[in-house]
């Protein structure tokens, strides 16, 4: 039998068991996890370093490294995050909704564990942390398979986990990361129709699609995210100055930073040159149109391709563009945007209840930037990932993105005719 096969069909028995298990237990095993990290912190650390060390030798970039990296900081941080989660509510077993019919039967809609997650993701370890943590508050049991540049990170927190959540009283099999780096492994995760309810990829655009078009078991497509700033031609230009300035450079290798900034020509040349001083001293390098390149002399700026518009950098890059208004900006972002988040930067409000109503995405916002994005900030806890597809779950996922719904009926006898 396979490492893969094997994993499922432990995962699988252990879905059932954790599908009964009470709040209290399952909350019991968040705050173990919690200490547990914070108590393996070295073995942790000493772990990610060979990931960091083969990172480098590798020649990834600053910004991968930053999203590999895990510390004493991002640990206690992540170790806070399980113990928030053990705080909230639990979805399992809530009523949606319900009614009695006309023969007396009495239906509710209760929500249910969705049963076994498989999570594939790339070199982010915190993912390992936060995809345990909420499938154990939610009774689900997760598949866990990282990246190979987070190999030795992501089997240490895993074990680390599981060892605290089965100590607590999970059972066997609740937590599990398949150990191959080998992309058939992958693969065959992904086929494992049967065994593995939904699969959430975690990572950059080739990864999703590469799931989403091979995948034999459900899909949630998470979010690559090419996230636009778009500056209005009623902007405060400090305001966006600002925004623009934390939206792509406070950290630009997640999946919310902005890629792409589109200014209204009305106000480019007195609005933009601020903005693009401060990109390229924070060592942004612009990939500019026509009338942004015009602006050379206050800095260099490459010319931007048709490519450069669909672009998700995870990297200190970014393209602009001047439009002609709003209507050519809200065009542009739905052309080429990636439905994860957008922003608006307008003293307008017919402007931005426009741009909210058309612009097509997960998340979008008014004079906000979109580092916003995420589960914790959102008030939801931790997050499984930021989805951009429509169905089952749209945006930042939270407990109840990772739970389905079940109808449960209570009669007296009654039979249809």
């Amino acid at each position: 039998m396979s490492e893969v096969l094997n994993l499922a069909k432990n995962a699988r028995v252990a879905a059932q068991s954790l599908s009964i298990t009470s709040t209290a237990q399952r909350n019991r095993a968040l705050l173990a996890m919690s200490h547990a990290i914070m108590h393996k912190q070295d073995e942790i650390i000493a772990a990610n370093t060979k990931d960091m060390e083969s990172g480098r030798a590798r020649s990834v970039s600053p910004a991968l490294l930053d999203r590999l990296e895990l510390n004493p900081a991002r640990l206690k941080s992540m170790s806070e995050a399980l113990k928030a989660l053990a705080g909230l509510p639990d979805p399992i077993g809530e009523v949606i909704d319900g009614h009695r019919m006309p023969n007396g039967i009495q239906i509710t809609r209760v929500r249910v564990p969705l049963g076994v997650v498989g999570m594939i993701y790339e070199a982010r370890p915190n993912v390992t942390a936060d995809a345990a943590g909420l499938c154990i508050k939610t009774g689900n049991a997760v598949i866990l398979r990282g990246g190979s540049l987070a190999v030795n990170s992501n089997l240490m927190l895993t074990k680390v986990l599981a060892t605290a959540a089965e100590g607590a009283g999970m059972p066997d099999g609740c937590i599990q990361s398949i150990e191959s780096t080998e992309h058939a492994a992958a693969e065959e995760l992904m086929g494992l129709h049967g065994y593995i309810d939904v699969l959430i990829p975690r990572g950059g655009q080739g990864l999703i699609k590469a799931v989403v078009e091979t995948a034999k078991v459900p899909v949630i497509e998470t979010g690559w995210g090419n996230c636009h700033i778009y500056i209005h031609e009623n902007a405060d230009a400090e305001m966006a100055r600002k925004i623009a300035i934390n939206a792509k450079c406070q950290r630009p290798g997640v999946c919310n930073a902005a890629e792409s900034i589109i200014v209204d020509e009305a106000i480019y040349d007195s609005v933009l040159p601020p903005i693009l001083r401060e990109l390229e001293q924070n060592g942004v390098i612009v990939m500019g149109d026509e009338k942004t390149r015009a602006l050379g002399s206050i800095m260099s700026i490459e010319p931007a391709t048709e490519e450069d518009w669909g672009t998700e950098y995870h990297d200190l890059k970014i393209s602009c563009k001047v439009v002609s208004g709003l209507d050519e900006a809200i065009r542009h972002i739905n052309t080429y945007g990636s439905k994860h988040s957008e922003a608006i930067i307008t003293a307008d409000y017919d402007a931005s209840r426009r741009f909210l109503d058309e612009v097509d995405a997960a998340a979008v916002y008014v004079n906000a930037s979109t580092r916003f994005t995420d589960g914790g900030e959102f008030g939801l806890g931790a997050e499984i990932g930021i989805s951009t597809q429509k169905l089952h779950a749209r945006g930042p996922m939270g407990l109840a993105a990772l739970t389905s719904t079940k109808f449960v009926l209570r009669g007296e006898g009654q039979v249809r005719e």
